[in-house]
């Protein structure tokens, strides 16, 4: 049976579309909204959403995410509820969805207790950001088994040798960062991650989203005929942080995403 990630991909190949990942920090401003926003995410158009667990030191995050975390924190956000949270939202919704995460609170929580509990919450996959290939044997040995797709990362620095064993065990899809440095800091350049993911494409048949630096329809939409994806973060995180999110602020913007994301990969003009 294939898994959700998998069968979106499928779907969205047939269509000619690309996949809009959105991320979300579980507990920004609560629990409870974010659980309201994914729905909301997925009428607008969103197709995957990567929840990120608040962690205390997110060294590959920027600022604007780094403050969602530490608000949810401060509200009290930890792992075990945020799995029930996905456990819940998992009665109204079918939308893939992706835990982003440091290996610190998945330690934590204890990696065969985590593989268990996520799978069960319906997560899809997971993003372990700072767990790299030689150390996520330790981890895989619970997640495989429970059908966990372990997405994998790769830089615009990383060398070919590098990323056929990064690729090697890659499930799910590759989350290709589209610019060096943090979360939101940067524009991705349009020809580069063209260059570049055109060389991953020849190194796996994996689905390719490109994250990172894109925050406005006119950058997804530069991006859109490159990829299999595209990745909206520190933009949507920084709306909800705004204040009080309004549902319809949300969908508007993830609305906007997505048509550009459309008429992108269509060659219509936007």
């Amino acid at each position: 049976m294939r898994g959700r990630i998998e069968a979106k991909f499928n779907d969205l190949k047939q269509k000619r579309q690309k996949a809009f990942i959105a991320y979300l920090t579980a507990g920004d401003p609560d629990l409870g909204k974010t659980a309201e926003l994914v729905p909301v995410l997925a009428a607008a158009g969103v197709d995957i959403v990567e929840i990120g667990i608040p962690f205390s030191d997110p060294t590959a995050d920027g600022p604007v995410i780094q403050a969602a975390a530490q608000r949810a924190l401060a509200g009290g956000a930890t792992l075990e509820k945020i799995l029930a949270m996905i456990a819940e939202l998992r009665k109204v919704s079918g939308i893939p969805i992706v835990l982003f995460t440091y290996y610190n609170p998945v330690l934590s929580y204890g990696p065969e207790r985590f593989a268990a509990a996520a799978a069960k919450a319906g997560v899809d996959g997971i993003l372990v950001v700072d767990l790299p290939p030689e150390e996520a044997g330790e981890l895989r040995r619970y997640t495989d088994p429970a059908g966990l797709a372990f997405i994998s990362l790769i830089a615009p620095t990383t060398d070919d040798q590098r990323a056929a064993t990064i690729l090697r065990g890659a499930t799910g899809f590759v989350y290709y960062i589209s610019v060096t440095g943090v979360t939101g800091t940067a524009v991705p350049s349009p020809e580069s991650v063209r260059s570049d993911v055109a060389r991953l494409k020849a190194m796996t048949k994996l689905p390719i989203a490109v994250g990172f630096g894109i925050a406005t329809p006119e950058q997804a939409a530069a991006i859109a005929p490159s990829a299999d994806g595209v990745v909206v973060g520190s933009a949507l995180v920084r709306l909800i942080g705004e204040g009080a999110p309004r549902n319809g602020e949300v969908a508007a913007f993830a609305a906007a995403i997505r048509r550009a994301i459309d008429a992108a990969a269509s060659g219509e003009p936007g």
